[in-house]
């Protein structure tokens, strides 16, 4: 998970982006992998057996790596 300093980061180095449409879109993509990461986390859908759930847990975890090495490389 993404601790506030690291928030605080990655809001300031979006702010700082000239193209501020590319910025609102990284944003959102960051919004939304984060949300479906903390779900999964927080284990909402309780129909999901727990290889399936560690699995889908894995994966949005390696899609939000993938975002914030993207933000990181900006």
């Amino acid at each position: 998970m993404i601790d506030n300093s690291e928030w605080e980061r990655l809001l300031a180095k979006l702010e700082s982006l000239e193209d501020e449409e590319y910025a609102a879109q990284l944003l959102s993509e960051l919004n939304m992998k984060s949300k479906k990461l903390g779900q999964l986390i927080l284990n909402q859908d309780q129909n999901l057996e727990h290889s399936e759930w560690k699995a889908q847990c894995d994966l949005a975890k390696e899609e939000l790596d993938r975002l914030l090495k993207t933000l990181d490389q900006l």
